[in-house]
């Protein structure tokens, strides 16, 4: 720890992403990467930006708002564009949530949270699962500052259905509730049809995961244009060209080309049913899920020798060392090659040669 380091920069616990080895032998099933490449539309769109790298991007991103707004039947005002959802959820920390004033998220959950919560001095409250790891619905009632928590959960994957979610709303009239829904895609609906009834509601969601965009950065708000507004006043307050024009390029065309979205996410979900059915039969616990990724647990293998040995053989999972995931893998749904590559070595694992 530096001398010169902030007592904030003490104090943080950082966020530890999955792990990224420079290895292209390596199957990576840790970090919710779609398996499959970006549309050819963004490629090419991507390319022909390119040329105007000396100019800088636009500050409002309206064209990409727009694309948005019309998927979703709303209009760009509704929409804002961050780098990344990571950084759109920072952002609504500092516009909705109050120092001083007790916020709620899950126990169990995506572990930026807490990392933000403490980084600007938000108070915050813990909300335990229930025993099958769902979430609580009326502990999140009546909060003192807002909530906010992913839908499908991470690292659950388990999807909370809407009439839930507009009970939490209901309940919590003169607060913001947000809803991270980086895994929407892979799941039932969107709680975006519930912001015209309830203008506390912001949706954030991303195209890192099911438009195949992790390495461009691009996230975005959905929300009443005064909750929009109140996250460009931060954003302006810090940068104004947070999204780069590649990024914008690419992102407009991911949302044009439909049908190649919905080819590969339809992929994705047949592949996770297919793994979860091919993980029941060899005696694993899985949780529901409706996201690319299945958090599971062996019956007789302990999570983190599977996970070392998983990786020793060249296939990257997820371990949590968390209290309530200590015997849990989270497994990031790849190509059909590649789950049953994961499967054989599995098989070599559980059931050794004599």
């Amino acid at each position: 720890m530096s001398k010169f380091w902030s007592s904030l920069a003490r104090q943080v616990n950082p966020y530890i992403p999955g792990e990224q080895l420079n290895d292209e032998t390596i199957i990576k099933l840790n970090t919710n990467e779609n398996p499959y490449p970006p549309s050819n539309q963004v490629i090419q769109a991507i390319d022909k930006e390119s040329k105007n790298l000396r100019l800088y991007p636009s500050p409002t991103i309206d064209e990409l708002r727009s694309e948005i707004g019309n998927m979703y039947g709303l209009s760009q005002d509704h929409i804002f564009i961050g780098n990344g959802s990571d950084e759109v959820l920072a952002f609504s920390f500092m516009a909705f949530f109050e120092p001083g004033k007790r916020i709620k998220y899950p126990e169990i959950t995506y572990s930026f949270y807490p990392v933000y919560a403490k980084l600007f001095n938000i108070s915050f409250e813990q909300i335990q699962l229930n025993d099958d790891y769902t979430i609580p619905v009326e502990h999140f009632y009546d909060s003192d500052g807002g909530l906010i928590f992913p839908n499908p959960n991470a690292p659950t994957g388990i999807y909370l259905e809407l009439e839930e979610i507009k009970r939490i709303i209901e309940n919590n009239p003169n607060h913001v509730v947000i809803i991270d829904e980086a895994y929407i895609d892979f799941a039932k609906e969107s709680a975006v049809s519930l912001i015209d009834t309830f203008p506390n509601l912001l949706v954030i969601q991303t195209m890192s995961k099911s438009r195949s965009l992790a390495g461009l950065r691009i996230g975005f708000a959905i929300g009443n244009p005064e909750l929009i507004n109140g996250l460009e006043r931060i954003k302006n307050s810090f940068n104004s060209y947070t999204v780069d024009r590649l990024a914008i390029a690419g992102a407009i065309e991911a949302i044009k080309d439909n049908k190649y979205f919905q080819q590969t996410t339809s992929k994705i979900i047949e592949s996770r049913s297919y793994l979860e059915k091919q993980l029941e039969a060899r005696h694993f616990d899985i949780l529901p899920s409706q996201a690319n990724f299945l958090l599971v647990s062996h019956k007789e293998v302990n999570a983190e020798i599977l996970y070392q040995k998983l990786k020793k053989q060249g296939i990257l999972v997820r371990y949590f060392q968390k209290p309530g995931l200590e015997n849990f893998l989270r497994i990031s749904i790849g190509t059909p090659e590649q789950i049953d590559k994961l499967l054989k070595k599995i098989d070599h694992i559980i059931k050794p040669s004599p």
